[in-house]
C-alpha cells in the first residue's frame, strides 16, 4: 500500500515511517520542508503527484504552553492543516488516522474516558485538536486515534527532559496530581500500521497500559536510567505553565479490543524498551 506521512520527521512520525517499510508497504515521508500542511496548494499538490492510497497525519502543533500566546498559529496547523490534509485525502481516494490527544477531554474525575466522553478541553491546544478532528471529518475513510504523554527516540519529550535536567542536578520537582499514560511511539506507531491496513474506521484511544503521575514517571525514568536524582512531587499550582494540564488524562482502551486491535503494552516495559533501544543508539554513535 502507498502511504504517505506528514511530520515524517517528528518523534512519531519518524517510527511510522519506519514501521511501515519495515511491513513493505511503499512509503511517502513528508515533512515542513517537502509540503507545508498550512498552504492548501502545496498540499493538494503533493496528493495529486503522488497518489498515496493512505495517509497517517502525524504532523501537529505540539507546543502547549506556547499554543495560548499563539492561538491563530496552533489552529492554523492543527485545524486548517488537517482539514486540507483530509480533503486532499478524500480527492485520491486515500483513507486517513489523524493522529488527536487526550487533552479533547476535560480532565475531571478518577476515571478513564471512554471515547464517548463529553468533549471540554482545557487549554488551546486541546481545542484545536478536537477542532482538528471535526476537519479530519472532510475524509469519509477517517480514524481518529487520540493518544497521551507520548515519548520517543528522534524528539524532544519528557522522558528526554528528565535525562537532560539530571546531568546538573541531583534534585527535581514534579507535579504528582496529573495522572495519565505515557505512550512510547514504536508502540503507537505498530498500532497505527496495523489499523491503516483495515476498514475499521472510527475514534480510538490509544496508549500504552498502566497509569501514573508524572512524579511516579519521572522517578522510574531515574531508576532505569541508573541516575541518583531526589524527585520531589509538587501539585500543579505549584508548577508554574500559561497552559492548564488536565489532572485526569486516563483513557479506556475497550473500544480498541472491541474492534480486535492489540492494545499496547504497559508503560514500564515500553520504558525498559526505551532505555534499551536509547543505549543501542548510543553505542552505535560512539562508533561512528
Amino acid at each position: 500500500m502507498r502511504v504517505l506521512v506528514t511530520g515524517a520527521e517528528g518523534q512519531l512520525g519518524f517510527d511510522v515511517v519506519s514501521a511501515l517499510r519495515q511491513r513493505g508497504h511503499d512509503v511517502i515521508g513528508v515533512d515542513y520542508a517537502q509540503m507545508d500542511i498550512t498552504d492548501r496548494t502545496a498540499v493538494f499538490s503533493v496528493f495529486s503527484a503522488q497518489r498515496p492510497q493512505a495517509v497517517i497525519h502525524c504532523a501537529a502543533y505540539t507546543c502547549v504552553d506556547r499554543a495560548e500566546s499563539e492561538p491563530d498559529v496552533c489552529a492554523r496547523v492543527n485545524m486548517d492543516g488537517t482539514q486540507y490534509i483530509a480533503q486532499a485525502s478524500e480527492s485520491v481516494g486515500a483513507k486517513m488516522i489523524y493522529i488527536s490527544t487526550d487533552y479533547v477531554y476535560s480532565g475531571d474525575g478518577c476515571d478513564p474516558f471512554p471515547e464517548s466522553a463529553p468533549i471540554a478541553p482545557c487549554n488551546v491546544y486541546g481545542k484545536t485538536k478536537y477542532a482538528g478532528e471535526i476537519a479530519a471529518q472532510a475524509c469519509s475513510r477517517l480514524f481518529v486515534v487520540r493518544t497521551s504523554w507520548v515519548f520517543g527516540l528522534h524528539g524532544s519529550n519528557f522522558v528526554r527532559t528528565m535525562l537532560r535536567l539530571s546531568q546538573d542536578r541531583d534534585t527535581l520537582r514534579v507535579v504528582c496530581d496529573q495522572v495519565g499514560s505515557p505512550t512510547f511511539t514504536e508502540d503507537l506507531a505498530e498500532l497505527l500500521c496495523a489499523m491503516i491496513e483495515t476498514e475499521k474506521y472510527g475514534t480510538y484511544n490509544a496508549s500504552n497500559a498502566g497509569f501514573c503521575c508524572w512524579h511516579t514517571f519521572a522517578q522510574q525514568i531515574f531508576t532505569m536510567f541508573g541516575r541518583k536524582v531526589c524527585v520531589i512531587p509538587i501539585p500543579s499550582r505549584d508548577y508554574d505553565s500559561p497552559a492548564v494540564r488536565p489532572k485526569n488524562s486516563r483513557m479506556s482502551k475497550q473500544a480498541l479490543i472491541d474492534a480486535g486491535f492489540t492494545p499496547l503494552p504497559d508503560w514500564k516495559d515500553a520504558l525498559a524498551r526505551y532505555v534499551h533501544r536509547f543505549g543501542e543508539i548510543l553505542a552505535q554513535t560512539k562508533q561512528m
